[in-house]
């Protein structure tokens, strides 16, 4: 395991209870708010997120390093690329 996948979230979010497109938004609005090669940690509930994490990564060019779901939970990091 590389030390960049140890390194501690820069911002963490809550976004249990919101629902689609709310989840995109606030992880959107928050990676701008962190320095290139930092990452921000989300817990959501909403499954969606299990689709549109990457999605979104993938077109705003950043980089899902975690995404995994435990029950309902769903526990995402995300690194800011560029």
């Amino acid at each position: 395991m590389s030390t960049q996948s140890l390194q501690a979230p820069a911002l963490t979010l809550d976004l249990k209870g919101l629902l689609c497109p709310m989840p995109i938004v606030k992880i959107a609005q928050a990676i701008k708010k962190v320095n290139v090669g930092d990452m921000v940690e989300a817990t959501a509930t909403d499954p969606g997120v299990l689709a549109d994490i990457p999605a979104w990564a993938r077109t705003s060019g950043n980089e899902v390093v975690t995404l995994e779901r435990q029950d309902k939970l769903i526990r995402f990091v995300v690194r800011r690329l560029k």
